[in-house]
């Protein structure tokens, strides 16, 4: 089964035990200097939250919010129940969402560099127009243009880092993309704390900041290496190979060399990716590209994340209480995401899967309870039940940061052969701003319907996602990114399915050879 005559579907000889090379400083910074980019993501997640509880944003663009937020009788789960202000922060995703789609052609056709300068440029446009917004639609375009530079960026960042990185060292230095992420979130929460005491233009500062992260990533971009595969597959060979030698400090690359070709001759036969993806022998790919990112916002943390500052505020925070609390679970998501990379490719992505999931079980169904029994109508929670309320978010936080975060990213990015890679990548992006927009949208919406019921809601999509991983993940640890087909393979369910399509192809070119025949009789 190790070797196999599988050429359809991705690189069919192992030559892992051959692949030479260090970690050199220079692919150490080019993934620091690609993963930049991630923090864009993480500015506008950490951002969103803090200017929506901003008075002076809500007076200028959702007055009735702001009207409704004054006055403490209300219901204090549905406080920030506005569709309006949902649609605020949700539309980037709807907007990433499209744009993902049409980067991934780019990405494939023109390399992953161009599509991080894309994702930047549109980026810097869309900090300007927020920052100088004088109305709702001005506010509106900003954010779709946001999300189209969050679009192509979340499209290409993780698929160049997966490529740059050496085998063994890819989940550590894949997951610099989270790690930019969550620091993104940490700054943005920092300076809402900061930029909430400026009254009338506090928010603007704050909006208009998105444009430092998106400069970075731009230009980046314009400096870093083009990845060897994404060189070979566009037929610079010699280009690639030089790049290749360059990454890994010494000239015997001949076995990864000859990996990334026979993956590009593929990827190259392969006009329609898209359609090539839905074939059943990339069904194990497909799954992962779907369920992996579902699943990552279904633990529940974009909610927090989001509109950590409007929850602490329901729950009887005061405004800068309540910042100050966001920020917290900000920086314990980047101290988390530290514990990933350091583990990843000691421990494996599924022991971090598994166990980052019983946590933040747990951690749910606790915040649930206490909800449940302590706050409601008119109630707010007492000073020790609100610092246990914040200690148990910290420790699902934490949970998250070093489980789903990071590898929600990592295993869809360097699970698909070179030929549908980019398409793959674009699949994952598309469903992750998908659910990210479904939940922004819903949640004020699901937190005054459901209440406490919310965070049990979470915890049993989350017991379904571990179990999930237990039975249908394989471990990803050490498989070089163009021989994962190879593990596929082995594994006891997924062979099954891979199996039933070689025989399927087996018959059908049996069946085309008899007709040939008959034809030359």
């Amino acid at each position: 089964m190790a070797g196999g005559s599988f050429a359809a579907a991705g690189v069919a000889k192992e030559r892992a035990e051959q692949y030479q090379g260090k970690v050199t400083a220079y692919v150490i910074i080019a993934c620091i200097v690609a993963a930049v980019g991630g923090s864009i993501f993480g500015y506008d997640i950490g951002i969103s939250g803090g200017v929506t509880s901003m008075d002076a944003f809500l007076e200028k663009f959702f007055h009735s919010v702001y009207e409704k937020k004054k006055h403490s009788h209300e219901n204090n789960y549905c406080k920030f129940n506005d569709q309006g202000l949902a649609a605020f922060t949700s539309s980037l995703y709807l907007a990433g969402l499209v744009a993902t789609l049409f980067a991934s052609p780019v990405t494939q056709n023109y390399g992953r560099r161009i599509s991080i300068i894309c994702g930047g440029i549109s980026f810097l446009a869309g900090a300007a127009l927020n920052a100088a917004a004088v109305n709702f639609g001005m506010l509106l375009l900003g954010r779709i243009m946001l999300g189209v530079g969050i679009g192509f960026g979340n499209q290409a960042i993780p698929l160049y880092l997966s490529e740059m990185a050496p085998t063994h060292l890819r989940g550590g230095l894949n997951m610099m993309f989270q790690l930019a992420t969550t620091l993104g979130i940490f700054s943005a929460n920092m300076i809402n704390y900061g930029t909430s005491k400026i009254d009338q233009w506090g928010w603007r500062l704050s909006l208009g900041l998105a444009a430092a992260p998106a400069l970075l990533m731009t230009i980046g971009g314009i400096l870093l290496p083009e990845t060897p595969n994404s060189l070979i597959e566009q037929g610079s060979r010699e280009k690639g190979r030089k790049v290749l030698e360059r990454i890994r400090g010494t000239q015997n690359v001949d076995a990864e060399f000859e990996d990334m070709i026979d993956a590009s001759e593929l990827a190259n036969s392969v006009k329609h990716p898209y359609r090539n993806i839905l074939e059943r022998r990339n069904r194990p790919q497909l799954v992962m590209a779907i369920c992996m990112p579902m699943f990552q916002i279904l633990t529940g943390i974009n909610s927090i994340l989001f509109y950590a500052p409007v929850l602490f505020q329901s729950m009887g925070f005061k405004g800068n209480a309540s910042l100050y609390s966001s920020a917290l679970t900000g920086a314990v998501l980047a101290l988390s995401t530290l514990v990933s990379i350091a583990t990843v490719d000691k421990l494996g992505r599924r022991v971090l899967l598994i166990g980052g999931g019983i946590q933040m079980i747990i951690c749910q169904v606790i915040v649930g309870i206490i909800l449940g029994l302590k706050f409601g109508e008119n109630k707010e929670l007492s000073e020790g039940y609100s610092i246990l309320v914040v200690v148990v978010i910290c420790l699902f936080v934490a949970a998250f940061g070093w489980s789903w975060g990071p590898l929600g990213w990592t295993v869809p990015s360097e699970i698909f052969p070179l030929e549908t890679r980019s398409a793959g990548q674009s699949i994952t992006v598309a469903v992750n701003l998908f659910f990210t927009f479904i939940i922004a949208q819903s949640f004020l919406s699901l937190l005054c319907g459901l209440k406490f019921g919310l965070f049990l809601f979470f915890a049993g999509w989350i017991t379904v996602m571990t179990i999930f991983v237990y039975i249908f993940l394989p471990e990803t640890k050490g498989v070089p990114i163009e021989e994962m087909m190879l593990m596929w393979q082995r594994h006891w369910f997924w062979k099954k399915i891979i199996s039933e399509n070689q025989d399927e192809e087996s018959y059908e070119r049996h069946i085309n050879s008899l007709e040939l025949q008959q034809q030359a009789h």
